[in-house]
C-alpha cells in the first residue's frame, strides 16, 4: 500500500500560488470550496444543533467565513467568533466576511481580547465547535489571546472539528504545542500535512478527512516539480 500524498506548508503555498498565477483559478474560488467542502463533512456526520466557528484573521478565517455561510444555507444555526479586528482581515478572508456580514448569521468580535464569560456564553449549547483560527503556515506557540481560547474550546462538551489542521499543531512536523486544539474530526485540504501523520498528533487530529479544492492534478504535479 503505498503512503498517503503529503504536502509541507511551503508545498501547499506553492500549490496556491500555481493554481492561481498559472491555472487562473482565483484564490476566492479555492476558499470556497474549502469552506463548501467542510460543510459537506459536517451534515455528513451530523448536526444536531449550533455550530460555532472559532477564526483568527489568517486564511484559516477565510474558510471559517464560508463554513458559516454554507452552514446558514442549509438552514443550520451558525455563530462566528472573531479573534481580530474586521480591518485587520486581508484578501480574501476580508472579502468572505464582508460577505458575511450582510448575512443574518451571528458574528461577535472578541478582537485582541479573551473575554472568558462572553467566549462561554457564545459556545453554550453548541454541537460542534469549528477551529480556523490558525492555519498551515502557524508555528510555535499559539500566542494570547488565542492560547486561552484554545483551552476553552477544549473545555466544551461540543463536538470539535480543525479546518486544515488543529491550531498549535506543527504542519511539518506534528509537534504540538501546550495549547493545542484537541479534534474529533480534521478536514484538511488537497492532501495530509506531515504533521498529521505523526503518532503523537494523534489525540489532537481525532480523525482526517481529506478535502479537495477543486485544483486538477495537474497544478499539484506542477506545483511539486518546480
Amino acid at each position: 500500500m503505498e503512503p498517503p500524498l503529503t504536502l509541507t506548508r511551503q508545498q501547499v503555498r506553492r500549490v496556491d500560488q500555481v493554481a492561481i498565477d498559472q491555472y487562473g483559478i482565483p484564490g476566492i474560488v479555492l476558499m470556497e470550496n474549502a469552506g463548501r467542502g467542510v460543510v459537506d463533512t459536517l451534515c455528513q456526520l451530523g448536526v444536531a444543533g449550533p455550530v460555532v466557528i472559532a477564526c483568527g484573521k489568517g486564511n484559516n478565517a477565510g474558510d471559517g467565513f464560508v463554513i458559516a455561510r454554507h452552514l446558514m444555507l442549509r438552514g443550520v444555526n451558525a455563530r462566528v467568533l472573531l479573534w481580530a479586528e474586521p480591518d485587520e482581515l486581508a484578501g480574501d478572508a476580508a472579502t468572505n466576511y464582508q460577505i458575511l456580514a450582510k448575512t443574518d448569521v451571528l458574528i461577535e468580535i472578541f478582537g485582541p481580547e479573551h473575554d472568558q464569560q462572553r467566549m462561554a456564553e457564545c459556545i453554550a449549547g453548541a454541537d460542534w465547535i469549528v477551529d480556523a483560527l490558525l492555519g498551515t503556515g502557524a508555528t510555535g506557540q499559539p500566542r494570547s489571546p488565542l492560547d486561552k481560547v484554545i483551552d476553552a474550546l477544549n473545555g466544551s462538551p461540543a463536538r470539535r472539528l480543525a479546518v486544515d489542521l488543529p491550531s498549535g499543531l506543527d504542519c511539518d512536523t506534528g509537534a504540538t504545542a501546550q495549547h493545542t486544539f484537541r479534534a474529533d474530526h480534521t478536514c484538511t485540504f488537497v492532501a495530509y500535512k506531515p504533521g498529521l501523520l505523526v503518532a503523537e498528533a494523534a489525540l489532537y487530529v481525532g480523525q482526517v478527512h481529506v478535502l479537495d479544492i477543486g485544483a486538477p492534478s495537474c497544478v499539484i504535479d506542477a506545483a511539486l516539480r518546480s
